[in-house]
């Protein structure tokens, strides 16, 4: 595969974002690049990309950063702030989430120190190719032992792999891995892998680079690249349909008549949702459904921009609506501009028609003498 292009995929797919492996100890002359590879790379881009490719190849295995220590011991602080964005209790041992495992390595505002210059190296060379466009796509992490307050963590990161080349919707490029042990006193604690794309843009057939075009210069949109706004309803596409099934079906039944329905354990009166077979505070089956008044504030929220979705008109709020009964929702937030949005804005809850055959419930501002 060495220098060819592999399926084209979005740059979510998973077939696209795994990188082939190739070896940990040089290139195909089995030397790891010297000082003079962003020059190699210049000349092997243009017409050679399995020379650019060995070269590549050569960073697998070269580290990224030795030794480098936690700017702060694991702290019973930073996990329960934590535990408290993501809704997530805090072990009853007092250890952190094992997810937490990157928060320990993270370098912040301050910098990273430690770190080598192989992974520049890697990055310079790409971009002296042509490459020079960047995006993360995913991360992989495994967990060895918990981390508990006290904890002094180090970690070490390696360039892992380069993949061959791929081409995606966003361009051509290429899948670069780095991965980082982290370990408290020489015992390994977890593994985290970071994968990004490094591509060249997508090009028109002038040659401009398709996320940079203007207006003027690209052809008439279709259907599905207008907003909503500017569609026939007969041009419009249709909303992604919900998966119902037994464990849903009565929170849509609920949906279909302007009830927004929850689970409420009947053992330990714990609310949830999504709908779940069983409580997951006691693990009980049993169950009654209950209809939520519909009053609840921000707890937080994104603002949609990219990817743009044929049946969507971006920018949009998606919300994470905290309820009054105990529980948290995923919806949209409409009746307000984007950059109004609020953590803690008092909402309520209606529900929108998006086509003749789907309803939903969303959120709204709600009235002062409502959040009063």
């Amino acid at each position: 595969m060495s220098g060819t292009d592999g399926p084209t995929s979005g740059p979510t797919s998973r077939a696209v974002s795994e990188p082939t492996p190739g070896p940990t100890s040089g290139g195909a002359s089995g030397a790891a690049p010297g000082p003079g590879s962003a020059a190699e790379a210049r000349h092997a881009a243009p017409g050679d990309p399995e020379a650019l490719y060995d070269l590549l190849r050569g960073y697998e295995g070269r580290p990224a950063g030795a030794s480098v220590r936690g700017r702060d011991p694991v702290n019973t602080p930073m996990i329960r702030h934590w535990c408290e964005a993501l809704g997530h209790p805090v072990p009853p041992d007092g250890s952190a989430p094992a997810t937490m495992l990157q928060v320990w390595t993270m370098a912040g505002l301050a910098g990273r120190e430690g770190r080598t210059g192989a992974y520049d190296a890697l990055l310079g060379a790409l971009d002296d190719a042509g490459f020079t466009s960047v995006v993360a796509t995913d991360c992989e992490q495994e967990y060895a032992q918990p981390l508990r307050p006290g904890d002094e963590v180090t970690c070490d990161a390696l360039i892992e792999s380069v993949s061959a080349r791929k081409t995606t919707k966003l361009g051509t490029g290429y899948f670069v891995t780095t991965r980082m042990d982290v370990r408290v006193d020489e015992v390994t604690a977890g593994t985290h892998r970071f994968r990004i794309l490094k591509y060249r843009p997508a090009t028109s057939p002038s040659g401009t680079p398709r996320a940079v075009r203007a207006p003027s210069e690209r052809s008439p949109a279709g259907p599905s690249e207008r907003p909503p706004s500017q569609r026939s309803p007969s041009e419009t596409p249709r909303r992604p349909r919900p998966v119902v099934n037994r464990d849903n079906a009565g929170f849509w039944e609920g949906v279909a008549a302007h009830k927004l329905l929850f689970q409420r354990c009947d053992a330990c009166a714990a609310p949830r949702f999504p709908w779940l077979p069983g409580c997951n505070a006691c693990g009980s089956p049993r169950w009654s459904a209950a209809e939520s008044a519909g009053l609840g504030t921000v707890y937080s929220y994104v603002v949609m921009h990219h990817p743009p979705f044929p049946a969507f008109d971006p920018p949009y709020a998606v919300v994470l609506v905290e309820l009054a009964e105990g529980f948290r929702i995923v919806s949209n937030l409409v009746g307000v501009p984007c950059d109004e949005v609020r953590i803690g804005m008092p909402v309520e809850l209606e529900f929108l028609r998006v086509d003749d055959a789907l309803e939903l419930p969303v959120f709204r501002p709600a009235p002062k003498q409502a959040a009063a």
